[in-house]
């Protein structure tokens, strides 16, 4: 759009109005749409062929102290180890995986695989 200083000031302050709503339309067209991430969701029921594991070098428990996955656990298979991050009482997991829904980093720090 092409709008001299003569014209400008003839029109108004609707002119501004009108110029900033056409430099916004313009702008909206060259915006991608977000990506939408679905949420994984635990589970509905435990599963006795999955272990919950623990990647440590992840785990925010090491050193600030989150103990999301230790309070969520139903069967209270996970302990926190200081200066560690968590333990898994294999034996007593029963792989519903709330833990690793509830973990908080990316990669996630506690996991399900395939009990060996």
């Amino acid at each position: 759009m092409s709008l001299t200083r003569k014209e400008f000031f003839q029109q108004g302050i609707l002119s501004l109005g009108r110029t900033v709503l056409d430099i916004a339309g313009t702008l909206q067209g060259n915006i991608a749409e977000p990506a939408v991430i679905q949420p994984h969701e635990p589970p509905l029921e435990p599963r006795a062929d999955m272990v919950a594991t623990a990647f440590n070098e992840r785990c925010l428990a090491r050193s600030c102290g989150c103990f999301s996955c230790v309070e969520r656990c139903e069967a209270q298979a996970i302990q926190v180890a200081p200066s560690e991050g968590v333990r898994i009482e294999v034996t007593s997991c029963t792989g519903c995986g709330t833990c690793e829904y509830v973990c908080p980093v990316l990669p996630k720090a506690v996991v399900l695989v395939p009990r060996g």
